[in-house]
């Protein structure tokens, strides 16, 4: 019997549920122009994925960064759904990160 499927699907019931957390958590701290870090992030792990001998760990690595890149494209629908005032907006937001400018020409992904 093996128990890599049950181990799996449990992680990325936890990745996701984590997702909505740090989505969240995110655009009210910092804002939305931040999105490029996680979706860095979850690059790097989608690539670290594919560089691990192990199937089962390559397959968590792979689904925790295809969450992260995932959330990267929320964070600007976070954002909205804050306009709308469904999440409460933060007044005393952190500076804006490095190269906000080119963050800004660029714009947020959307899926």
């Amino acid at each position: 019997m093996s128990l890599a499927g049950i181990t799996l699907g449990l992680f990325s019931f936890g990745i996701i549920g984590f997702g909505f957390f740090w989505v969240i958590r995110t655009e009210y701290h910092l804002g939305y122009l931040w999105w490029p870090f996680p979706l860095l992030l979850g690059l790097a792990l989608i690539a670290g994925s594919l560089f691990v001998g192990d199937a089962g760990w390559s397959a968590l690595l792979g689904i925790a960064g295809a969450s992260f890149v995932w959330g990267a494209t929320e964070l600007k629908e976070q954002a909205v759904r804050a306009d709308l005032g469904w999440f409460r907006r933060n007044p005393g937001r952190k500076p804006a990160p490095p190269l906000v400018d080119l963050i800004k020409r660029v714009g947020a992904p959307h899926l």
